[in-house]
């Protein structure tokens, strides 16, 4: 199902784009170039301007160095579709309506996005990587478990996509046959990558089964590379270099795994009987019985081992993607020079074994919600600065397309050069979650039955004691609710 929008949007306004006179060479257009680079499932504190200590990830360093570091930063949900779909749309899941990883609520056309303001503002448009605008469709697979890829490919280039070379989710793409897979078949590797994706015991982790520059995000990197450097019209470029790692399975190169100081990992912020409350939004998922959640048993079985064995893998993809994002800036610096904006963030964080969880889908902890986001603008370098404006993944798409010259549509979204919001949200179906940047409220309503819980984030940054219903916290919970109810109700204007 193709989701229309909520209300009327107006696509963004800018310089009118008309032919040069007869005879009269055209002047080359002097607008920045924009890269936006993502990655999938990364927690802010694995990259080293945000704290990470067991692995080095210099080229975000570099990154934060010359831009704006967000430390308040947000997703628009835990889950990738909806998340991405704000990104490109500036608005939430409630009014861009893809609201679900499973159930077929894929972006509209009829929406604004990124690509196609851009393009009307005469960008050319490249997309390297995962898109995952639309629910995977399982129920289609072929009988020797490939997927129709065709289709989606004509769906993603329909959203104003130029150039695209799809990498679609590490255990998507091994089954759609997109141009990862097609590629990583004709060099031999796909049939023990597969094998490797889907084998239960191994439990989302292991060690990529092939030369490093076959992983997923190697290649995402060549190619981003490879996109940027071709440019030679005088168009503009606007390019997303989107990283699927370090999403799981996590699989790094077997080389990565010594970028990481194992003694520097961390072990799992968890408390003793946090979920045995069966009213806790979280118990079904600690318990197991969240359908995909894990491959076999329940997250209160994993051992100590387990989990550090899990964080290790996954502190090695993101050096890898260190790397790959390296290069990628260096192809456009050479490229385009300072005339470069760039931003950098990504879907959602990853539990990572904090209350004894991994993944992200179902959970509103600041682990997955709070995500890393870096703006570095065009023009001569500035010296990195850190801001705690409260912002969301929905101020990406008009702080692009102010960046390209044109007057954003009416978004949820705010410049991100402006002073931020006085409250943020993440949406799916069935839940809302909604914070000002000390006091969090989060709310779960599926088949009748309603879940709240409230945190004071500057008291308790883990999360583990509810106040909700607590006299003392009831006018910051009624405050949290009201801008609830404001945001649905202005959905409903016209």
């Amino acid at each position: 199902m193709v989701v229309q929008p909520n209300r009327t949007r107006a696509g963004c306004r800018g310089p009118h784009l008309s032919a040069p006179p007869e005879g009269r060479r055209p002047v080359p257009d002097r607008r920045p170039a924009i890269l936006l680079i993502t990655t999938d499932q990364l927690r802010r504190d694995a990259i080293g301007c945000y704290g990470a200590t067991a692995v080095a990830t210099p080229h975000l360093d570099r990154l934060a160095g010359a831009g704006t570091v967000y430390d308040q930063a947000y997703t628009a949900s835990p889950w990738c579709l909806p998340s991405r779909a704000a990104l490109v749309t500036g608005l939430y899941p409630r009014n861009h309506g893809a609201y679900s990883n499973f159930r077929d609520r894929r972006l509209s056309p009829a929406i604004p996005n990124l690509y196609t303001e851009l393009k009307g503002l005469g960008y050319r448009t490249g997309h390297v990587g995962k898109c995952h605008f639309a629910p995977v469709p399982y129920g289609a697979a072929r009988p020797d478990k490939t997927l129709p890829y065709d289709d989606f490919r004509e769906y993603y280039l329909s959203l104003g996509i130029d150039h695209l070379d799809l990498q679609d989710d590490k255990q998507v793409s091994v089954w759609f046959g997109d141009d990862y897979a097609r590629e990583l078949a004709d060099a031999g590797h796909l049939a023990s990558y597969r094998e490797q994706v889907w084998n239960a015991a191994a439990k989302k982790v292991f060690t990529f089964p092939g030369p490093v520059h076959w992983h997923p995000d190697a290649w995402v990197g060549r190619k981003a590379t490879e996109l940027i450097t071709a440019h030679t019209g005088d168009e503009p470029l606007f390019a997303w270099a989107s990283f699927s790692g370090p999403h799981f399975p996590f699989d790094p190169p077997a080389e990565y795994l010594d970028r990481v100081d194992p003694d520097a990992t961390g072990e799992p912020v968890r408390r003793d009987g946090e979920f045995d409350d069966p009213a806790r939004i979280h118990h079904r998922s600690w318990k197991g019985s969240v359908k995909g959640w894990i491959e076999s048993g329940v997250n209160s079985e994993h051992t100590d081992e387990y989990w550090r064995r899990l964080r290790h893998h996954y502190l090695a993809n993101v050096a890898l993607i260190d790397d790959q994002i390296g290069a990628v800036i260096a192809a456009a610096e050479e490229r385009f020079g300072d005339e470069l904006v760039v931003v950098f963030s990504c879907d959602h964080g990853e539990m990572l074994g904090n209350h004894g969880l991994w993944g992200k889908g179902n959970c509103f902890y600041d682990d997955v919600l709070r995500v890393p986001l870096i703006h570095r603008r065009a023009g001569r370098r500035q010296t990195g600065t850190r801001s705690d404006a409260l912002v969301s993944l929905v101020d990406v798409f008009p702080t692009l397309v102010a960046a390209a010259g044109g007057s954003p549509a009416p978004v949820d979204g705010h410049d991100l050069d402006g002073p931020g919001h006085q409250h943020v949200f993440a949406e799916g179906e069935g839940f809302s979650v909604v914070t000002d940047g000390r006091h969090k409220l989060a709310t779960v309503r599926k088949a009748g039955t309603e879940h709240t819980e409230m945190f004071d984030l500057s008291l308790d940054p883990y999360e583990f004691d509810d106040i909700a219903g607590e006299p003392s916290y009831a006018e910051q919970q009624r405050d949290l609710l009201t801008a609830t109810v404001a945001a649905y109700m202005d959905t409903l204007l016209p």
